[in-house]
């Protein structure tokens, strides 16, 4: 963490701060602050979160589904230059390794005071979406409100029910109003997402590494797919992040946007499709990119996600920039939106807090807490920091890798390549899903060519794996 420019030690006041925070009285509805809490909410999330961020619930109404969106009100408890905020502006992301987590915020308030999970009363800022039979936003608005999370439930357990593959978990299962709730929401975010690919935004498969830990050791690794629910949830965050960015900018506010650019890389990305018979435009079209991503599914579901993971590299990480208030900016190529923030996770990334505060002035009109400058300044610092993050979270994932692969020593396995530097090729073995370096047999390839490569050893101190082609 030190080595990436981060401080994982909290500065000195923050403890004072969360025991001021501990003193506050209960939050009450105001005139400013809806009482939401007789609605029936729930979260999704992994397994372990407690670090809570978001809460939904949704209605049917005559011509549509009323979604809402809670988010935390972060801001309430860590205000503008507090030591907890200096901090967080800081370090602007909780880095996650299979080993500890290093929280943005201190755990009494991520996980707990500022949490939205099953623990009490909590102030929120609501984003209300109206979604129709097609899948678009027809009327949207955002408010202060105070909320009660009804039911915590993970991925896990309602991805496979949703997709019939299961029956519901004990809470679910204990409750037919929040199973027909949970259908509800399914049924508005299947909607909302036909209609982003039909507008042009990308569909990924993703496999994550999951590390079995087992007395602080690691003892094996695994693979982690998207459930329904996991879309259920990004489909709703994504229409919230859009309708803050659109809300902002109806306001004449500047703000942070999250962009993803034109692939530079496109010329190979048009190489792949041409390798699958499918010729793309000269130029970058995202629509054009994902019916051949659609095609190739259909076609061929079991490579589908080594496709996604080469497709993914060549488009390149996404970054934070200020739009000042009145220019449209640049978009986000991957979900096909022109308009688009990081508002959904104010307890794990700052500039989420920084989008918060930005529309509470908005709310409550009155002069944006930030100069355009700040914002530049912040935009730069949490695209460095996330940078970073992923550098921290990457290695971790080798070093764990490298534990659980030693016993793998001599085997063969099919692999995708993933980046072609000066430093060297690098391939992802598919099953389990990790990486390592490509150390004999790396002339003449590129990213998104499939190999056979056998592993020939491993360096967990280093966090190295080396494959041979």
């Amino acid at each position: 963490m030190i080595r990436n420019g981060f401080d994982p030690d909290f500065a000195p006041g923050s403890d004072a701060q969360i025991a001021a925070v501990r003193q506050k009285t209960a939050p009450q509805p105001t005139d400013n602050i809806r009482d939401l809490r007789n609605l029936l909410w729930s979260s999704i999330d992994n397994d372990t979160s407690k670090d809570l961020d978001q809460i939904e619930v949704a209605d049917r109404i005559a011509n549509g589904i009323r979604v809402l969106v809670g988010i935390a009100d972060v801001d309430e408890d860590v205000p503008a230059d507090s030591p907890v905020d200096r901090h967080a502006a800081q370090e602007t992301v909780t880095v996650y390794t299979a080993i500890r987590n290093f929280p943005m915020l201190p755990e009494a308030l991520s996980t707990d005071l500022t949490s939205l999970a099953e623990t009490g009363d909590r102030l929120a800022i609501v984003v209300e979406m109206l979604v129709d039979p097609h899948g678009s936003i027809t009327s949207s608005q955002i408010y202060r409100a105070l909320v009660r999370n009804k039911a915590q439930l993970t991925y896990n357990s309602v991805g496979p029910w949703l997709e019939g593959h299961s029956g519901p978990g004990p809470k679910v299962a204990a409750s037919a109003e929040l199973q027909a709730q949970l259908k509800l929401q399914d049924a508005a975010a299947t909607a909302l997402r036909a209609q982003r690919h039909r507008l042009g935004a990308l569909n990924f498969d993703r496999v994550e590494p999951v590390a079995t830990i087992t007395d602080g050791h690691v003892s094996g690794i695994g693979a982690a797919k998207k459930t329904r629910a996991n879309d259920l949830i990004e489909d709703f965050m994504v229409a919230a992040n859009e309708v803050m960015a659109k809300t902002l900018k109806d306001a004449g506010a500047s703000s942070i946007r999250r962009i993803v650019r034109s692939p530079e890389r496109w010329p190979r990305i048009v190489e792949l499709a041409a390798q699958h018979g499918t010729q793309l435009p000269a130029a970058p079209d995202p629509a054009a990119l994902n019916a051949f991503l659609e095609k190739q599914r259909q076609a061929d579901p079991i490579h589908y996600a080594d496709l996604s993971l080469a497709i993914v590299k060549l488009m390149g990480p996404g970054e934070y920039v200020m739009t000042k208030a009145g220019e449209t900016g640049e978009g986000h190529f991957g979900l096909a939106a022109h308009d688009y923030t990081h508002s959904t996770a104010p307890n794990r990334r700052y500039a989420d807090l920084v989008t918060q505060r930005l529309i509470k002035a908005v709310l409550a009109k009155k002069p944006a807490p930030y100069t355009d400058a700040d914002l530049e300044s912040t935009a730069r610092n949490c695209t460095l920091k996330e940078d970073a993050a992923r550098k921290v979270e990457r290695i971790m994932e080798k070093r764990v890798a490298a534990v659980a692969m030693h016993d793998s020593i001599g085997r063969r396995f099919a692999a995708v390549v993933t980046g072609v530097t000066p430093k060297g090729t690098f391939v992802r073995v598919l099953n389990p899903p990790v990486e390592g370096l490509l150390a004999r047999g790396h002339e003449g390839v590129d990213v998104g060519d499939k190999l056979e490569v056998t592993l020939v050893s491993t360096d967990p101190e280093r966090g190295y794996l080396d494959f041979a082609r």
